[in-house]
């Protein structure tokens, strides 16, 4: 593609061997000063001893190192400047090859929802949470399959087109008191079953919290519920009823207000 050259063309370490090389054998000066061993340095890099010697000379004739006496060297201030300046260069490299390159052909993985052969145009939806890719590009959200699978296997997936169209989750929290102030006997089970039975996804934080759940007779889909997972869940669609004892309903309410995750915390004290 004719914008890689010029990409490329920013980050001048790159632009030729020799900035590169010049840049490794100053980083590795700067670690190793005053006393400098070229023998060490050409083993790290991969050069001669010879080379590295005609790269200090160069060096120090640029003002980018001082030598002190045999074996002994130091990088000046310009030579710190161009490392830093070089440094910054690579740091803006790096987050162009992340962001906009690799980003570019990030793959994520879905459940077939029929036979699907890669390189096949996909729709893709979500479903309880979980992508699902289809053979067809009638949806709203289309991409290309990375592998083959058959319906109900994992795929992968990639060039995604359009937006996957779903309403975002909530969370309803419950508080079960701590065991010292009454633990899962001061929730009522029947409050308890009646939430469970509105919501896609049931997960507890804490040991009251779990007996609470299955005294009402309800086993939790996440027993050991972490604040980001449930964030997660509701993002993706899911609502969920989060039973967490009082002293772990805090961390996962700071979590789903950072997350702009809608949430409610509701009674359901036995009476």
């Amino acid at each position: 593609m004719p914008g890689n050259a010029e990409t490329t063309e920013e980050f001048g370490v790159l632009q030729s061997k020799r900035n590169a090389t010049r840049y490794q054998i100053l980083v590795e000066i700067a670690e190793r000063q005053p006393a400098v061993n070229q023998r060490e340095i050409a083993d790290a890099i991969g050069i001669t001893a010879q080379a590295v010697s005609d790269y200090l000379r160069d060096l120090i004739e640029q003002g980018y190192v001082e030598k002190h006496g045999r074996g002994r060297y130091e990088v000046t201030k310009e030579g710190v400047d161009w490392l830093i300046s070089k440094t910054e260069e690579l740091r803006g490299f790096i987050t162009h090859v992340s962001e906009d390159v690799i980003g570019q052909v990030e793959i994520e993985t879905a459940i077939a929802a029929t036979d699907l052969s890669e390189g096949e145009t996909v729709t893709v939806t979500m479903r309880e949470g979980i992508l699902h890719a289809m053979a067809g590009d009638t949806g709203d959200a289309t991409a290309v399959a990375v592998t083959d699978a058959e319906a109900g296997e994992d795929v992968g997936i990639t060039d995604f087109e359009g937006v996957v169209d779903y309403d975002l989750g909530s969370v309803t929290a419950v508080s079960v008191p701590h065991v010292r102030d009454g633990g899962s006997h001061a929730v009522d089970p029947d409050r308890i079953a009646g939430l469970a039975d509105d919501h896609d996804l049931v997960a507890v934080a804490g040991v009251e919290a779990l007996v609470a759940a299955r005294t009402a007779d309800v086993e939790p889909d996440v027993r050991f519920a972490t604040a980001s997972a449930v964030r997660e869940a509701a993002t993706r669609g899911l609502d969920v009823l989060l039973l967490a004892t009082a002293t772990r309903l805090s961390a996962h309410t700071d979590e789903l207000r950072d997350g702009n995750v809608s949430y409610e915390v509701v009674d359901a004290a036995e009476e």
